[in-house]
């Protein structure tokens, strides 16, 4: 949603160092992590950080700790060598990342020892700050979300209390694009494009049988960012395409016609009604809805029957077991006259892609700055302030995950009449 323009200093990714971060570069040896769940720019951001630091200096020691923090515990690691170095730009052409992800939550003692991550009495933060002392790690990068860098800010915090400074230069990554106060999460813009692909492909099942309705499933737990500008992605290019209308090929037929974000209550009487005069007039809807839309309802109605929903490391409730895309067509499907329905997930093809170009540019101009703020002695998240759009490393207390979507925005508003969906006033 957000475009190259509207983020400030987004091209500005000249490096310039001056002499005091020349002469500092040499007392410093790297760490590299990725956590959390998988988005469009870990295998980006990892190739980008060893190419800098490499054009700097060949000579700084650079580790990587495989999945995460779980190889910080087990003393998972490698050195990145010169052939490595020599080929690192060659990740820009991948998903997923080259040095693994994990979900281990460091406050979670019960979890990692239970994962045998830790000794029975260790705690595991001790656990990896005495990991991070023994590698002789000055500066660490952690590429995740927000608990992912606000835990490597705690271990900074824990090893300042024994004399021993650690930088920590997080970026900011997750295809909710939900982080306080971050403008714009890494690998969000190519979630969005590579959801709006995959439904063009699956739109064509509406062809296959009348009165068809399709549910298309997005990620976000508590955020309807991505869910939002995959279907703004779609339309946009929807629009583009040539249609032919004598046949039946139109854009009505192909478009969106009901968007179920977290952020807005499901009126579902209401949009059975109107949903049906779609489903009347040209024999199929299409809806787009976000994971977690709906999900405190939907968990409740299951544990009043009975079901026990699993949870992860982090006490959240796995949303493939909720099933919000299910739950809407279940509900749907009588109230519009639905002959078939058919529920399809984007979130694994979204998540895992390469960084488009946008990304890219992105990823580029935050990893130029995080290196060079990390030999000014900066610490923080590194990405565009959401208060003045200005690129900087913001201060982990700052930061924190849950940012919701702005169901005022002009453009989602535009959107929403567009398709005829109502909106509730937010003045």
């Amino acid at each position: 949603m957000n475009r190259l323009g509207r983020i400030t200093g987004h091209l500005n990714i000249t490096p310039t160092l001056d002499s005091k971060i020349s002469a500092a570069k040499k007392e410093h040896k790297i760490g590299i992590l990725t956590a959390g769940g998988l988005a469009p720019c870990l295998s980006s951001a990892v190739g980008g950080l060893i190419e800098r630091y490499t054009e700097i200096d060949p000579a700084i020691e650079i580790i990587c700790y495989r999945y995460g923090y779980q190889g910080l515990l087990v003393g998972d690691s490698f050195k990145v060598n010169w052939e490595m170095r020599r080929n690192a730009h060659l990740l820009q052409n991948y998903g997923g990342s080259p040095i693994g992800n994990s979900r281990v939550k460091l406050k979670n003692v019960k979890d990692c020892v239970k994962r045998k991550l830790v000794r029975p009495g260790q705690l595991p933060q001790d656990v990896a700050c005495n990991r991070l002392v023994k590698d002789g790690i000055t500066i660490l990068h952690t590429i995740g979300g927000d608990d992912t860098n606000t835990t490597a800010a705690r271990l900074a915090a824990r090893l300042k209390e024994r004399g021993i400074k650690l930088q920590v230069l997080g970026l900011p990554k997750t295809v909710d694009n939900d982080v306080y106060p971050v403008q714009q999460s890494l690998g969000a813009d190519t979630a969005a494009l590579q959801g709006a692909m995959f439904f063009e492909s699956i739109v064509n099942e509406a062809t296959a049988n009348p009165r068809m309705l399709i549910v298309h499933e997005v990620m976000g737990r508590h955020c309807g960012w991505l869910t939002v500008a995959t279907a703004e992605a779609y339309r946009k290019r929807l629009k583009k395409a040539d249609m032919l209308d004598e046949m039946g090929v139109t854009a009505i037929k192909r478009d969106v016609h009901g968007v179920y974000i977290p952020e807005m209550p499901i009126n579902l009487e209401g949009e059975g009604a109107r949903l049906r005069a779609v489903m009347d007039e040209i024999g199929n809807v299409n809806v787009f809805i976000s994971e977690g839309a709906a999900s405190d309802l939907i968990v409740k109605e299951k544990e009043a029957k009975g079901e026990k929903l699993p949870r992860d490391a982090f006490g959240h409730v796995k949303l493939d077991k909720v099933n919000a895309g299910q739950w809407i067509a279940d509900h749907l499907k009588p109230l519009i006259g639905a002959r078939k329905v058919l529920v399809q997930k984007s979130g694994y093809r979204a998540r895992s892609s390469p960084a488009n170009t946008f990304d890219r540019n992105l990823i580029k101009s935050c990893v130029t700055y995080a290196v060079e703020a990390a030999f000014r002695g900066e610490s923080g998240l590194v990405g565009h302030d959401d208060q003045d759009g200005k690129l900087k490393a913001l201060a982990f207390t700052r930061v924190k995950g849950g940012k919701p979507f702005d169901t005022g925005s002009r453009e989602f508003r535009r959107m929403m009449f567009e398709i005829g969906q109502p909106v509730p006033r937010t003045w």
